[in-house]
């Protein structure tokens, strides 16, 4: 649910295919990345996996689905049916669709399953972008297991300290999200409700040092608000719909 790092990959995108055409060049993907993190290698065995996602700060129970939106955009988010095998972990697959200016800019199946210790981990996501209703990428797409990609963990059981960063998602130069605790404490206010005692994180990526963002989430809910730190901009949840 990567939603606004999630935009500024698309426009990236975009502008990188336009630039390319007008000059026929190519050009070099490791360019600008950081160095490949070697220290970074979470154990992963299948036995210490639950089939429920029922994180308190991120259920994820199938037949949900939320709506997120701001002034501009729109993300409608399904935790379905299906599952995904990876890694020999058994994962939910989450269909997260984002649309401006009633157009599909990018539709993206992500993979998530919980620990017995109730963290939430990222497996992947197959990501496609589209330009006036034709696709024109697949940036940011991965899966843990393949060319070195490892899983993150995007919700802790028990949080960590306050400032404590840590890996969202791993594959070298394609996506290398991080978040950090904010606040555990926070008061949010959106159209769905008020809500009390939510947890804060500030994400941000080494592959996008510009981009960075607030996401709240209630108890019992889940993700509420996200906020872009530079814009401004605010992406509410406004509907939430239980099987």
């Amino acid at each position: 649910m990567r939603i606004l790092i999630r935009l500024t990959r698309i426009c990236c995108l975009v502008i990188v295919v336009a630039s390319l055409a007008g000059c026929g060049s190519s050009s070099n993907d490791s360019e600008g990345c950081p160095p490949p993190d070697l220290t970074y290698n979470p154990s992963i065995n299948p036995a210490d996996f639950v089939s429920t996602i029922d994180n308190p700060l991120l259920p994820f129970v199938p037949g949900t689905r939320y709506v997120i939106q701001s002034s501009e955009e729109r993300s409608v988010v399904t935790v379905t049916n299906d599952t995904k095998l990876i890694l020999g972990v058994t994962t939910t697959v989450v269909h997260d669709v984002i649309s401006a200016g009633g157009q599909i800019t990018e539709d993206t199946y992500d993979w998530y399953a919980q620990d017995t210790a109730g963290n939430v981990w990222y497996f992947g996501e197959d990501a496609k972008q589209y330009e006036g209703g034709k696709l024109v990428g697949t940036e940011g797409s991965w899966e843990a297991g393949v060319d070195g990609a490892k899983p993150g963990i995007v919700m802790h059981g028990t949080q960590p300290a306050i400032g404590s960063a840590y890996r969202q998602e791993y594959a070298a130069c394609v996506a290398e999200d991080m978040a950090e605790v904010v606040s555990l404490t926070a008061s949010v206010t959106v159209p769905y409700g008020h809500f009390d005692n939510c947890l804060q994180t500030n994400e941000f990526s080494p592959l996008e040092p510009d981009a960075h963002e607030d996401k709240y989430y209630a108890p019992g809910v889940g993700l509420v608000l996200v906020v872009d730190l530079n814009t401004g901009v605010r992406m509410e949840l406004i509907e939430v719909t239980t099987p």
